[in-house]
């Protein structure tokens, strides 16, 4: 095999890279259009290919995010459309690929963070990634949802394109208040009101007192009898009247559907109204996450807590090289810095470094798991530090 260095694919590799694909995930659907060579890459993507002499042997495509994590918008490099040849498996060209993914997106774009959505962890585990939290459809029969109880003065209406800046500020409101969520802004999204709004069936919106309180967004699907489907993309709600009057909405459809399925993440606030305890879910895309720059994201965040003394502690064992060392965390103005330091501390592996920063494990689950050892007289501070936020995830790619 002559391999090449990884290098940005251009609007000539564009047939490959379909075939690629097509090999790795299967035939396009019937509606597929290919990508325009003239518009190849679209906005938001980086797509990095490996060859064997003349031919594309393995490829992976980074996406420019921005996601909410503990107060603030942390710029995301998500890696999609991860493939390799038949041929080619097993010969290690992930790891290349990989690190010069990551290493543009952090000296171009200062992407301090990568999430993906993984079709086999352990690939991804050895990169430093781990499972964070998943991105789930619950399917709930309509007819159960006529014994949500009825909101106060909230009312629901159809939104037009005029409501869509409404909409974005009520998930943005949303959105800041957890951990994980994308900020649905920049490259990665369409920024027309006309397309967002009219990419569904329906977008209905919740008010109170002339004010959006919440929106769900909606396609009825095909059918009309027990056997339909109508598939929620997002239902958020700042009030628990907003959530009821959804709810209640989606109830109407009782006699032309027979359930409705939500895609949702988490611990999802739109379940505690819900007079029953049944939330099955029937499919699940699982999520995973690495720091790339732990200064980068570890410095700026609001504590919760003050330190009286820095906090150090240690990464090792990053196959990608860019965590791997010494740290140390001082608070000041309950604002968070990280620089390098000196050894002294725990050490975090990678992985065991993704779960802490993602706020879905303790200092005690990590060394349980043997994701976090040495010294444990500095664990209370790192749990103490971060803010515990839930973590979602609404957005798939």
């Amino acid at each position: 095999m002559t391999r090449s260095t990884p290098r940005p694919l251009v609007a000539d590799d564009l047939p490959q890279s379909l075939a690629l694909g097509r090999e790795a995930f299967g035939d396009f659907p019937a509606d597929f259009t290919p990508p325009d060579p003239a518009d190849y890459p679209p906005p938001g993507r980086h797509n990095w290919g490996t060859f064997d002499g003349d031919v594309l042997a393995a490829k992976v495509t980074g996406r420019e995010f921005h996601s909410w994590f503990h107060g603030r918008q942390v710029p995301t490099n998500g890696i999609a459309s991860v493939t390799v040849s038949a041929e080619h498996r097993g010969a290690g060209l992930l790891d290349d690929l990989m690190a010069a993914v990551l290493e543009e997106g952090l000296r171009e774009r200062g992407e301090v963070i990568s999430t993906l959505f993984p079709t086999a962890p352990g690939i991804y585990r050895r990169y430093g990634y781990e499972l964070v939290s998943s991105y789930d459809t619950v399917e709930i029969a309509t007819s159960r949802l006529a014994a949500v109880p009825r909101p106060g003065s909230t009312t629901t209406r159809g939104a037009t394109a005029d409501d869509f800046d409404a909409v974005r500020r009520v998930y943005a409101t949303w959105a800041a208040a957890q951990n994980g969520p994308l900020t649905r802004a920049g490259a990665s999204f369409p920024a027309a009101a006309e397309a967002v709004i009219g990419a569904f069936t329906g977008v209905t919106l919740a008010e109170a007192d002339g004010e959006v309180v919440g929106y769900a967004t909606w396609n009825r699907g095909s059918g009309y009898d027990s056997s339909a489907t109508l598939e929620i993309a997002d239902l958020v709600a700042l009030t628990r009247d907003a959530t009821l009057a959804l709810w209640r909405m989606f109830a109407s459809f009782a006699t032309v559907t027979g359930h409705v399925r939500l895609l949702t993440s988490g611990r999802d606030a739109a379940r505690l109204v819900l007079p029953f305890a049944d939330w099955p879910v029937v499919h699940s895309h699982p999520y995973m996450l690495r720091v790339h720059d732990v200064p980068g994201a570890f410095s700026g965040l609001p504590a919760i807590c003050s330190a009286a003394e820095p906090i150090r502690f240690s990464v090792a064992g990053d196959l990608l090289g860019s965590t791997n060392g010494d740290w140390t965390l001082t608070v000041d103005d309950a604002v968070t810095t990280c620089t390098p330091g000196s050894p002294g501390g725990p050490t975090f592996a990678p992985r065991g470094l993704a779960l802490f920063y993602a706020g879905t494990a303790t200092c005690a689950d990590l060394r349980m798991a043997g994701l976090l050892t040495g010294d444990p007289g500095q664990d209370r501070a790192l749990d103490a530090l971060l803010d515990g936020r839930q973590l979602h995830i609404r957005d798939y790619f």
